[in-house]
């Protein structure tokens, strides 16, 4: 990587926080994008100055967003799903869930979808209907978990989750924790 990195970003999504690199030759329109320190995008000449650079973090489209302040000095944006990180991040602590087990494991549970990731890879899990809620039940390794969804009897909190690894209760993350 040379010196013309200009910004850095932290995108969480579900299989994991990406670091997104980019390289902007001001003078020569030169274009390089990083994702996770793995260069995905490299342009060395370009006419035009500004406007967005499209990229995919996986199967999420991405927009570096290049907008002059002034002659020869520009403000860059990143774009998310069609928003911008903070508003994508903003939306996404509503529809996710979070857990770390310790610096070994991360689990995500995708609300709207009720997917499972863990470790970044989607995992087979098995619902079951039990006093108060339902139980997901689901493998980390070898190790049985499950996530307990119940009512937290307002309606605009809506479920409660907990996670159950190891026969412990995991403490919820929030995502400004990978911002």
């Amino acid at each position: 990587m040379s010196g013309d990195i200009v910004a850095v970003w932290q995108v969480p999504l579900s299989d994991g926080l990406h670091t997104i690199q980019f390289e902007h030759g001001t003078a020569t329109g030169k274009r390089v994008i990083w994702v996770d320190g793995k260069e995905i995008l490299h342009t060395d000449w370009m006419f035009k100055l500004v406007g967005d650079q499209p990229f995919n973090i996986g199967e999420t489209p991405c927009a570096v967003r290049i907008e002059p302040i002034s002659v020869f000095s520009y403000q860059y944006s990143l774009y998310v799903d069609g928003r911008r990180l903070e508003e994508f991040t903003q939306k996404r602590a509503t529809r996710v869930c979070t857990w770390n087990i310790g610096d070994t494991h991360r689990i995500v549970l995708e609300k709207d979808t009720l997917d499972i990731w863990v470790d970044g890879a989607k995992v087979e899990a098995t619902g079951e209907f039990v006093d108060g809620g339902t139980e997901t039940h689901f493998q980390v390794g070898n190790t049985s978990a499950y996530i307990k969804a119940v009512s937290s009897c307002n309606k605009k909190e809506g479920l409660i989750y907990t996670l159950i690894y190891n026969e412990q209760i995991i403490p919820l993350e929030t995502e400004e924790m990978f911002e």
